[in-house]
């Protein structure tokens, strides 16, 4: 992980000192509406299925007992996954990922920009290999150019537009640049005074690059993707920053940041960054650029100094964030116009270096088993959660019938399954398949054993899901189990996580917070766990 970079203090602090009077004064005056901007009605925009708001997971593959890539697919279509981020071009995933209908973004790593800047012959080479070879049967959406290179690798900061013109180049040329966006992810530290958020700007010393940067992105139709983590802008300004603020979470309008500036009123730390990056791009005159946000999450687990990091708060940040996006309320500046957003990340990435938190920002452990349950209901079944937090044991994607069928046999023999049900005539018989049947037959060994850790492995062959597998009068027995006790199961943590080797951190473009909200509060706020199983081998 990079050192977190606090961004310098601009004059940021002078807009907060005008009475809110005048300001609102101005606005009746230039009959401009209390909680629109000007701005927003110059946001291009193009309706349509792929364009409503979704949010999609991040992938990280430094994992200790990573899946395979087909039954990582197959997991991603049963948790209704359709969006990913990859932080290569990993070849067996983007096959595993034909046909899937899942879109993904892949990337260039960061010491690949370098060799794509410097020569437009490697451009083609890389689109080729990494894009035309999959395409279309993999559903390649973006392509983003290294990661945080502004603010990470600055010497790479003058080759990075050549590069992304390079590779745009190559996808002209295939005729699939109207198909497949071009862009580089961004750190928050990029941007400088975020409260309020109307006094945002870029770093000055950085617009040689920023400026064409932007220029391209408004060209092509392209995102401005930026990480975003009100996690670390939470740490980094405790007493100052409120919690509630920070993890979505219902507040008195005493207690919501205002701009002094623009009267809008902002009831979370995500909101705010994003319309401190459009009224950035604002300063350098382009208001026709959309936000993406590429990466945000919250930890599960830290060290002794990171007592934040729990599985309390992730749920509730990673729950109220996928509610907030998929309710399209967009922010203040934009209610109508949502950004999508990509989860930071979908594994725990068991191989990364210190601190704790670092490997605890999954959602998931490299085995499939939840890290922990988000409370999300009315999200048509996006990540398969539920607020009661039921877990069921199903056959996995992918699996060969003869593996199945002597799982299945062990479950319904010495595991002492229940498989009544699953007989001719009963009512789970039908569909009468293998993978069928030892659905139902894991499922009632996973309930029996009280889902102890391992009870839903059966050599890899199976996985949990927190969706009703039943059908129909076929009632699974978790479903059983949970109309007889009425209780609620709760999972346990544990963590892993990184990505491909790319050394970023999330923390950056935060620290002009202090002083806006000091003065703001002064003025204004008074589950595959691995035991091996026993059947036989």
């Amino acid at each position: 992980m990079k050192e977190r970079a606090v961004p310098c203090f601009g004059n940021g602090e002078l807009g907060m000192v005008v009475p809110v009077f005048l300001a609102a004064v101005f606005l009746l005056c230039s009959g401009i509406p209390a909680g629109s901007s000007p701005l927003a009605v110059q946001i291009k925009r193009t309706r349509g299925p792929r364009d409503e708001p979704f949010v999609g997971l991040n992938i990280g593959t430094e994992v200790s007992n990573l899946v395979s890539p087909e039954a990582l697919v197959s997991f991603l279509q049963v948790q209704k996954i359709a969006h990913v981020r990859l932080y290569d071009a990993n070849p067996d995933i983007l096959t595993a990922l034909a046909r899937s209908k899942i879109r993904v973004i892949i990337s260039v790593p960061n010491n690949q920009i370098l060799a794509i800047g410097s020569s437009n012959a490697t451009a083609v080479a890389w689109i080729s290999r990494n894009v035309l070879a999959y395409y279309p049967k993999t559903l390649i959406t973006g392509i983003a150019v290294g990661d945080e290179v502004l603010t990470t690798v600055p010497s790479y900061a003058p080759i990075l537009v050549p590069a992304i013109e390079f590779l745009y180049s190559a996808l002209v040329a295939a005729n699939l640049h109207n198909e497949i966006k071009i862009s580089t992810p961004h750190a928050a530290s990029l941007i400088l005074d975020t409260f309020p958020p109307s006094q945002a700007f870029f770093n000055q010393s950085l617009s040689s690059v920023i400026v064409p940067l932007l220029r391209f992105l408004s060209r092509t139709g392209s995102p401005l993707m930026m990480n975003l983590y009100p996690y670390y802008v939470f740490m980094e300004n405790k007493g100052v920053v409120p919690l509630a603020n920070s993890l979505f979470r219902p507040i008195a309008p005493s207690k919501e940041m205002v701009d002094p500036n623009t009267l809008l009123h902002y009831t979370n730390v995500l909101d705010a960054m994003i319309d401190a990056a459009y009224y950035s791009m604002k300063n350098f005159n382009f208001t026709d650029v959309k936000v993406l946000v590429t990466e945000t999450g919250w930890p599960s687990k830290g060290d002794s100094k990171e007592p934040y990091a729990t599985i309390d708060y992730a749920d509730t940040y990673n729950s109220n964030l996928i509610k907030h996006v998929l309710d399209k309320s967009g922010t203040p500046l934009h209610p109508e116009l949502t950004s999508n957003v990509y989860i930071y990340e979908l594994f725990n990435e068991d191989l990364r270096s210190p601190p704790l938190s670092e490997a605890s920002w999954g959602l998931f452990n490299g085995d499939l088993t939840p890290a922990y349950l988000l409370h999300v209901s009315d999200t048509g079944g996006f990540l398969a959660n539920d607020t009661t937090n039921q877990t069921y044991c199903i056959a996995m994607g992918g699996v060969d019938s003869r593996t199945l069928q002597a799982a299945l046999d062990w479950a319904c023999g010495p595991g002492q399954a229940n498989c009544t049900e699953i007989q001719p005539g009963e009512n789970c018989f039908k569909p009468n398949n293998v993978k069928s049947h030892a659905s139902y037959a894991f499922d009632s060994y996973y309930q029996k054993e009280g889902k102890v850790a391992g009870s839903c492995d059966f050599k890899g062959a199976a996985m949990i899901t927190t969706t009703d597998p039943g059908h129909g009068d076929c009632i699974f027995p978790g479903s059983k189990e949970s109309n007889n006790t009425g209780q609620t199961n709760s999972t346990d943590s544990s963590g892993a996580a990184n990505k491909l080797g790319l050394n970023t951190s999330r923390s950056g473009g935060i620290g002009a917070l202090v002083r806006a909200f000091q003065l703001l509060l002064a003025t204004r706020f008074s589950l595959f766990f691995s035991i091996p199983m026993l059947m036989p081998r």
